[in-house]
């Protein structure tokens, strides 16, 4: 990989992760525009791990509390509403996990052809402006409850659809549940821990069953700037959405469906 291209896709994957706008739509839109050859799995493992890194970082005192309220719930037995929540991610990523497993191929054969994506970030851009211009949220994320829990995590298995988004449909499904903006993008943040970790260990596994060389050089320039990025788009999202809504990501998320139906095949992705 030349660095012009890891630069430009590290930065891409770090800003486009947390937003509700779809990473994987861009991931494949700029290669496609620029011409680039497929960056490959080490490096997507890389900058993955940028975007963990990012949202420990940002998170690390809510992780601690919630890492401490969870222990006590095995250990004490003791109930608390950062022992609920600590749960609720773990519960939350169960749908996700056993949908990967079971229709991974599916995905991989079937799910990434450009009209599938553009179509996805389409329809998931409009229900997202249903969800934020119908809710009227008003529970925080300490009032979360169980009903929310799974639905949000049901949800979040259809961002295995490429172009969905996580973030997107996750926070879509919270606002529905009655969460603020901030409660379902916070929340939808800190689910992304577990996933991030789920997909980044189900792809080191693959890479270490292929004979792909690892650029290291590369791999960790990645990672660096992704970091870098998603720690400044979490900062700079969970400020703006109280302020100016979802709104503007719907809007571009339509404008990039249909740019993806102008220079996508539609046979493939």
């Amino acid at each position: 990989m030349e660095w012009f291209q890891v630069v430009v896709l590290a930065l891409v994957q770090g800003l486009t992760e947390f937003l509700p706008i779809s990473s994987s739509a861009h991931l494949i839109l700029f290669p496609r525009l620029l011409g680039w050859q497929d960056q490959g799995l080490a490096f997507d493992i890389g900058v993955h791990l940028g975007t963990l890194l990012a949202v420990l970082g940002y998170f690390r005192n809510e992780v601690k509390l919630l890492a401490v309220a969870w222990l006590k719930t095995l250990y004490r037995r003791t109930s608390s509403a950062e022992g609920r929540l600590a749960w609720g991610l773990v519960v939350g990523t169960i749908p996700v996990g056993l949908a990967g497993v079971l229709f991974n191929d599916l995905i991989e054969s079937t799910l990434r052809s450009g009209l599938v994506i553009a179509l996805s970030t389409l329809f998931f851009g409009l229900l997202l402006w249903w969800a934020d211009a119908r809710g009227r949220g008003q529970l925080g994320l300490e009032m979360i409850g169980w009903k929310a829990i799974v639905v949000i995590g049901l949800a979040q298995a259809l961002a295995l659809i490429p172009g969905t988004s996580r973030s997107g449909i996750t926070i879509t499904a919270g606002l529905a549940m009655g969460l603020t903006r901030q409660a379902a993008a916070r929340y939808s943040f800190l689910l992304s821990i577990p996933v991030i970790l789920l997909a980044g260990g189900w792809q080191a596994v693959t890479l270490a069953g292929l004979s792909e060389e690892v650029m290291w050089e590369s791999l960790g320039l990645g990672a660096l700037l992704a970091a870098i990025s998603a720690f400044l788009t979490i900062h700079w999202f969970l400020k703006l959405v109280e302020r100016v809504g979802l709104l503007p990501f719907v809007v571009y998320r339509l404008a990039l469906g249909l740019l993806l139906l102008l220079v996508l095949p539609t046979s493939s992705a």
